[in-house]
């Protein structure tokens, strides 16, 4: 999972293409001489994406020749982002990493870029910040790690029940030799295993 580009951009009545006001780019992977070329594609889509998205709302696009998804978010006061990143990270973290930057950039920088009208010409650190930390979705974001958590918890419980039987002891023979369990359920436990050992599909 990975992000590629988070851009803040400025779209309203008064300016007729949008305005890019930051962008920070890791382009890292690619060769130096790609980089420019790239980042010209990135700011392309950032701008195409923004100008056809309604106020007040977010939308992903999928651009399947890169294998890449744009995260838009315009707000209704015209301040908008975007997130370029791969097919696997997670648009929910997309999403709270604009809604966060967007509201901070607004705090932080109000009465600045209202009137911007050059692109690329307002410097913003968090931005820079927040391509380095979203990297990792689960780190940056808590529900995210939770939810990687209770896979792994998942996982592990799958695993236990064979990890718990001492070596080469088998259930059926600990069903059997059990005190605590009812006739009733040792041969409901019977009945069980038999119908589900004959209904394998080839």
């Amino acid at each position: 999972m990975k992000i590629v580009s988070i851009a803040i951009l400025r779209y309203g009545r008064d300016v007729e293409e949008p305005v890019m006001l930051t962008q920070a780019c890791d382009l890292s992977s690619l060769g130096f001489f790609q980089r420019s070329g790239v980042r010209e594609l990135l700011t392309f889509f950032s701008k195409l994406m923004v100008k056809r998205t309604e106020p007040g709302t977010r939308q992903t696009v999928q651009h399947n020749e890169f294998d890449y998804n744009v995260h838009t978010y315009v707000r209704a006061d015209g301040l908008s982002g975007t997130v370029t990143a791969d097919m696997e990270y997670p648009a929910r973290v997309a999403f709270l990493l604009l809604t966060q930057l967007l509201d901070q950039y607004a705090t932080e920088l109000s009465g600045v870029w209202e009137r911007e009208t050059r692109n690329e010409v307002i410097a913003f650190p968090p931005a820079d910040q927040a391509l380095v930390q979203y990297q990792d979705p689960a780190a940056a974001d808590k529900v995210t790690k939770i939810q990687r958590d209770l896979d792994q918890t998942t996982e592990i419980l799958y695993n236990t029940i064979d990890n718990v039987l001492a070596r080469g002891e088998k259930l059926d023979n600990l069903v059997e030799r059990s005190d605590e369990l009812s006739r009733q359920s040792k041969m409901f436990y019977s009945q069980a295993k038999r119908a589900n050992s004959c209904c394998l599909i080839l």
